[in-house]
Parts: structure tokens; sequence; C-alpha cells
């Protein structure tokens, strides 16, 4: 399947033709679902955490006799059931990651750019280069351009590409990642998807 290139000033500069494997498939929202769940369990600090009975700082003087009182036989008013006693089973320090295979998550990739793909949110621009680096230039070209909330997807391989990163840094709802720094839930979090015609041609080479 084919689809037009743009340039940076929304100009039509050919075609290129994409892969159905990579390209082509129908999204599959359960996998989807899998993998942003996967990726931000790997997020979470895990640092939550509370003070257990061993932990409270309380006297551990009995708090009434054995017997003849009327109470029950408490040995220490560090128990859950009393006013700042301990917590009983409560959350500790731990990790919230959870593994999935390799193939699940090469799967999760082509389901997300597929879904950009069946959208109509993808766009393949020509060359993420620009002249310099100034942030107020390129945002007058992205407003022409009308991406919205945008991820792209490009190389850092000469200085005009270094240009387009270092121009692209302060601007909202914008995101340059290179390829390698591809993700499921950065690009489903974004309304577009642009690729560069190199960023299109490493992905195919390497989810193929």
């Amino acid at each position: 399947m084919k689809i037009d290139v743009v340039d940076i000033d929304n100009k039509k500069s050919g075609t290129i033709e994409l892969s159905n494997s990579l390209f082509g498939l129908e999204p599959r929202p359960d996998i989807l679902n899998k993998i942003v769940r996967w990726q931000l369990a790997k997020r979470q600090q895990g640092t939550h955490s509370v003070l257990t009975r061993s932990e409270v700082s309380y006297s551990t003087r009995k708090i009434v006799r054995q017997k003849g009182s009327g109470s029950g036989r408490h040995g220490s008013r560090r128990a859950p059931i009393f006013r700042k006693g301990g917590v009983y089973k409560g959350p500790t320090p731990r990790s919230h990651a959870f593994s999935l295979t390799k193939k699940l998550r090469r799967l999760g990739l082509k389901h997300a750019i597929s879904s950009k793909f069946a959208n109509g949110s993808l766009v393949i621009l020509n060359k993420a280069e620009l002249e310099n680096q100034k942030t107020s230039d390129f945002s007058k070209k992205l407003k022409k351009l009308k991406w919205g909330r945008v991820l792209i997807i490009g190389r850092e391989d000469n200085p005009k590409s270094l240009n387009f990163f270092n121009a692209s840094k302060n601007i909202p709802m914008l995101d340059f990642l290179s390829v390698n720094g591809i993700n499921v839930y950065d690009v489903l979090r974004r309304d577009t998807l642009v690729l560069t015609k190199s960023a299109v041609e490493a992905l195919e080479e390497r989810l193929s």
C-alpha cells in the first residue's frame, strides 16, 4: 500500500510503499492494553509503605493486668486495633513490573503503528531537518501542518536533524524520539504519528 510523503512545508514530495505486515494489521485492543500496562507498571516507583506492628514506636508495657480488670488480655498498644497502632498487611516497597515476551512486545508495536494508519493519523515526512534550531520558526511551520498533539520519529544523523530536535524541545504536545526509542504508550497518547522515510525503513527492517 502507498501513502504520500510530505516535506516540512506540507508539500507533497513523492510516495512510499508501506509494508502490510507493519502498517496493515487489524489493531488488537487487548494486546495494546497489555503493552501499555506493562510500560506504566515499570514506571511505578513502588515506594508506598506503612508502619507495621513491629515498627511503630510505642511502649511495650502490658496495658492492664491479665485477670480481674474486665478488659481484653492485650499485651501492647502497638496492636492494629488501637489508635496509632501498626497497620495490618499494609503496602510495602515493591516492584510493580512484570515480564512480557519479546515477541508480544514487537507485535504490540506493530499494532500501535497500524492503528495510526487505520485512523488516518499517520504522516510520512521526507526529512526531519531544519536550517536552524529556532523554536519560533518551527512553531510557525507546525501551525500550517495542523498535526495537533504529535509524536515525531526520526534520526539525529546530521546537524540539520539535530536542529529539528532542538527546535522541538520547548513545544508543548510535541515529542521527538529516535527510531530506537519508539514505544506503544507514546504512539497511542498522541493524535498524530509522524515517521520520516528513514524511520520507516529502519522500522520495517527491525520489525519484519
